[in-house]
């Protein structure tokens, strides 16, 4: 026999969120499970986390739709309709209270999830970061493992640094986004979380390269190593484990499931595997390789900050933290890349991929001229000389007060590097 729920109907109400919808009519609309006491249309409620009463219109249960009812009791599961109107109030997780006889004590809720990867959204359209910051919360309402703070970027604006569990889960908020609530975004490079050991003895824990602190404060700097387990065709064991060799992976074992089929164990980076290495790896075996992986701790490296920097201005939104073996070769494919992505000027415009204070790439996009000797038919060359001359000083005074545009092309031209 299924016992009867247990839960006492006159303590004070304790009822748990556990997902939740919005309605353009009637605000937020939580998923309950009701613990203790009794909801009823006309009480006030409120939340564990967020100090703030209203008065309940409607409780429920459901079933294909909403099915109207008296009350809630202990055991039951419904909804609540009391017009909230801030989504951020109706958090999964969180415990319901009668906001006239709050319970002593709040119900465990959900352990919080750790998001892994994290990336800049920002809206192509500086006037669509209020829409955005709507479409965020919306969709945190049912994704209590998306995260996200406002952040400012010197290059793309304001916009938001979100969490996400892995790539698919930012590919389906970015999907989501898109089809849901019609905002278009610019993506930052994906990167992982990092511990910085300073000489002070302190550890930060960083999301984003532009806060990486000065190298000389930095004693080591660690990085999620994760566990994957790799499952393939037996041919394509050669093509697997070079993949995993060039992103720095650790040979961890091999293990025949039968004699087509091979597990491989590697331990990566995560920094190497969230931005294209699931494509190279489906690529490199036709589409028959599975891959599963699972964070092992994390472990310093030899990683250093590479800066873009255009006209010697860093820009922020290009920024990374890579292993200095790599640092060199990817500063140089991306100052390539944007070399032919950044439209000419009327000056020239230095393209740098900078190490602390040392350059390690640099290409110039020429500047767009004016033939000025065109009207010179013949003469004296002093004549050419001087309107050069002054055509060089203007160029340079231009340089001087003048500033790059850079087209949404070149930031999507940091997640193509791995197609050259």
């Amino acid at each position: 026999d299924v016992p009867p729920p247990s839960g006492d109907p006159k303590a004070p109400l304790r009822a748990l969120i556990f997902d939740s919808s919005y309605d353009q009519y009637q605000g937020a609309v939580p998923n309950i499970r009701v613990v203790d006491g009794v909801l009823k249309p006309g009480m006030s409620i409120t939340f564990g986390a967020v100090d703030q009463s209203h008065e309940v219109t409607e409780v429920g249960v459901m079933r294909l739709g909403r099915i109207p009812q008296p009350e809630l009791g202990p055991g039951e599961v419904g909804y609540v309709i009391a017009a909230i109107k801030d989504v951020s109030h109706t958090r999964v997780g969180d415990t319901i209270l009668d906001a006239d006889n709050k319970a002593t004590e709040l119900l465990k809720g959900y352990k919080d999830v750790h998001s892994m990867v994290f990336a800049g959204l920002y809206p192509t359209d500086g006037d669509d970061y209020e829409g955005l910051r709507d479409a965020l919360d919306r969709l945190k309402l049912n994704d209590a493992s998306l995260n996200f703070v406002a952040e400012t970027s010197v290059a793309l604006g304001f916009g938001f640094r979100c969490g996400f569990l892995g790539l698919l889960h930012m590919e389906i908020v970015q999907d989501r986004l898109d089809r849901e609530f019609g905002v278009e975004l610019i993506t930052t490079v994906p990167n992982v979380e990092y511990h910085v050991t300073l000489t002070d003895g302190t550890e930060a824990i960083l999301e984003n390269p532009t806060m990486l602190p000065e190298r000389g404060r930095i004693v080591d700097i660690a990085e999620p190593i994760v566990k994957a387990r790799i499952v393939c065709p037996a041919e394509y064991i050669g093509t697997v484990q070079k993949l995993c060799h060039d992103r720095r992976g650790v040979f961890g074992g091999m293990q025949y499931l039968d004699p087509q089929r091979v597990e491989i164990q590697f331990e990566l980076p995560l920094a190497e595997i969230v931005l294209d290495f699931y494509d190279r790896l489906k690529g490199g075996t036709r589409g028959y390789a599975a891959l599963d992986y699972e964070f092992i701790e994390f472990r310093p490296g030899d990683l250093v900050k590479l800066d873009i920097l255009v006209n010697g201005d860093p820009v922020d939104a290009f920024s990374v933290i890579i292993h200095e073996d790599k640092a060199m070769e990817y500063g140089r494919n991306l100052v390539r890349r944007l070399k032919k992505l950044i439209p000419r000027q009327q000056f020239e415009v230095a393209l740098q991929a900078a190490i602390g204070t040392q350059i390690v790439a640099r290409s110039n996009v020429k500047a767009l001229r004016k033939n000025v000797t065109a009207k010179c038919y013949g003469g004296d060359i002093s004549r050419k000389r001087k309107l050069l001359e002054k055509q060089k000083a203007g160029k340079k005074r231009m340089k001087q007060v003048g500033s790059v545009e850079i087209p949404q092309e070149a930031f999507l031209a940091v997640l193509q590097l791995g197609d050259d």
